[in-house]
């Protein structure tokens, strides 16, 4: 019991940051390539430096293959990063991190699509109701363009990580750590032509931002998230990922004063418990804590979007 209360603690905190992402990413003044670019840069050096002082480095079960998959599952979770720091501009921190929090559905039709995975009457009737929520928590006039198209990036950021981790469910025997080094090592290269490196010298105190972004919501967080993940059974790992949206949501309203709606307010609940719900779902009868090795599989049932954060 003290190993999973150890483990809630973990969650909690790494849930915690993932809150407060949206502020960093704001207040770093950047555009969002210029963001991910440097999450990526300062990311992989916080990662790399972890995992050769672990020597996860040694015996790290990649192969061709495995590396292919976690390259390609970088593509999708780089853009991911753009799609929702864009977001996060156009609309805001919270309506962003709600809109975003449809990943767990795109990824039940992901599995209808490509695996043939049968769709239960009960996920359809989530999935029917998750979208009720989405078209109550968007909340905007036709006319208001800026902010449909905020929506619309938070959208695409939700199938860019359905993508990625359907992709990065197939990777076993790769500490979790190591995959997810790989794929910001893939965003360097990725995004470095889209980097605007004049515009970045004259940001400042934006940086301290930026490395933030890179060393704590990158190094840290994935740390902390790793480690409660082999402590936790999935169920408590769902619940407690819910963590995040609370967060950012309060963030979002003490430091720039954005709230949402009553009747956005009404779509929340019916978004956070459809993905409770379809998460729990997908626990096999008597599943235990998360093995090591499965970690990133773990993470991407979780509704929560750690990797927005």
């Amino acid at each position: 019991m003290r190993n999973e209360t150890r483990g809630t603690v973990e969650l909690t905190l790494a849930m915690v940051l993932s809150g407060t992402l949206g502020v960093f990413v704001v207040e770093s003044g950047a555009s969002p390539f210029e963001v991910v670019f440097f999450r990526c840069l300062f990311g992989a050096v916080a990662l790399g430096a972890y995992g050769l002082a672990r020597g996860f480095f040694t015996g790290h079960g990649f192969t061709r293959g495995k590396l292919g998959l976690a390259a390609l599952g970088g593509v999708f979770i780089v853009f991911n990063w753009v799609f929702l720091f864009e977001a996060y501009r156009a609309a805001s921190i919270s309506l962003a991190t709600v809109v975003y929090h449809t990943q767990p559905f795109f990824l039940v039709l992901l599995g209808a699509l490509f695996l043939r995975e049968r769709i239960s009457a009960g996920k359809l009737g989530w999935l029917v109701l998750a979208f009720a929520g989405l078209v109550l928590v968007s909340g905007v006039r036709p006319g208001d363009t800026a902010t449909l198209a905020g929506l619309g990036c938070a959208l695409a950021a939700a199938v860019l990580y359905a993508l990625a981790t359907f992709v990065t469910k197939r990777i076993t025997g790769v500490r979790p750590h190591l995959v997810a080094f790989v794929q910001v090592l893939v965003g360097i290269p990725l995004l470095l032509p889209f980097v605007d490196f004049g515009a970045a010298a004259g940001l400042g105190g934006g940086w301290w931002w930026l490395v933030g972004l890179g060393f704590l919501h990158t190094g840290v967080m994935y740390v902390l998230m790793y480690a409660a993940y082999n402590k936790l059974p999935t169920a408590k790992i769902a619940v407690l990922a819910f963590v995040y949206p609370a967060v950012a949501m309060g963030v979002d309203w003490a430091v720039y004063g954005h709230h949402i709606g009553l009747v956005q307010a009404l779509g929340v609940p019916l978004i956070v418990l459809a993905g409770l719900k379809v998460t729990r779902a997908a626990r096999t009868p008597g599943a235990g804590p998360v093995p090591r090795t499965a970690g990133r599989a773990a993470e991407a049932a979780s509704p929560a979007a750690t990797r927005a954060g």
